[in-house]
């Protein structure tokens, strides 16, 4: 596949599960409409609640549950590829659940699972978020074989751990579905996206949750699709959008022959 048509989907959700599912849909059907093969949900689009517990009493087993069929139903419908940001599974540790970013095939099926890894912790007095208390870590890197190419799946905090994408094979398109905090979104958001595209040469898809949220809560949004060599192909700053790219994979081969970084890497782990 030379070229793909990527949307990042931006979402403001709340803490009613139907409503945002509705919207999900609504965005998807747009997006496709719009001529996107690939569409990627944010992290937690299903649900923003002010207690971040209340994910725990809708949590499904892999593989089976009525969120799970509800997306696989809306990629096959859109005969898109869909990353469902993150939809909450069954933990093996008691009171957690797993953060779980699913990747859907054009006719339904679950082509990856990725867990997240890196759970996310801050507190500046103000604002406290704790992931741990609820989440279960995951353990696995994941590399979605897909027709254009190796696709690293990833989740919001961990886009400030970088070792995570330099695992073999070379990613040629990163996923990172999110909700950024507006403070840490402000002034990282950019930055570790651009980052994460330069240092691997490859295209990344970030859609985010941008506005504010039951409790006060308050995310950055600004989704967007950066392509490797950095440049934002594009951006929706606030509330909910679309950030729709095609993304030039022939031109990626063509930066990789040029600049081969990933060639001249000494320490790979």
């Amino acid at each position: 596949m030379q070229t793909l048509t990527a949307a990042a989907i931006q979402m403001v959700s709340g803490d009613d599960l139907a409503a945002n599912l509705e919207r999900a849909e609504t965005l998807l059907a747009e997006a496709a409409a719009q001529g996107a093969q690939f569409v990627a949900l944010p992290e937690y689009f299903y649900l923003m609640p002010a207690d971040e517990r209340a994910r725990l009493s809708i949590a499904e087993p892999f593989g089976h549950g009525p969120l799970q069929q509800r997306l696989a139903a809306a990629a096959a419908h859109h005969g898109v590829w869909l990353l469902a940001g993150t939809l909450p599974l069954a933990g093996t540790q008691p009171g957690r659940f797993c953060n779980s970013s699913l990747l859907f095939g054009p006719q339904g099926q679950c082509a990856a699972r990725y867990d997240k890894t890196h759970l996310f912790g801050f507190d500046d007095g103000r604002e406290r978020y704790a992931e741990a208390d609820t989440m279960q870590a995951g353990d696995s890197i994941v590399s979605a074989a897909t027709p254009w190419g190796p696709t690293r799946l990833s989740v919001c905090y961990d886009l400030r751990f970088p070792e995570l994408y330099r695992q073999a094979p070379a990613p040629v398109l990163i996923t990172a579905p999110a909700a950024f905090t507006h403070t840490t979104g402000q002034a990282h958001w950019e930055l570790l996206l651009r980052a994460r595209a330069v240092e691997n040469l490859a295209f990344v898809v970030a859609p985010g949750q941008g506005g504010v949220h039951p409790g006060g809560k308050r995310t950055f949004g600004h989704s967007m699709i950066v392509d490797p060599w950095g440049q934002v192909l594009a951006c929706h700053a606030e509330g909910e959008g679309i950030a729709l790219a095609t993304l030039d994979f022939t031109g990626q081969q063509t930066w990789r022959s040029r600049l081969p970084a990933l060639q001249h890497r000494r320490f790979i782990g």
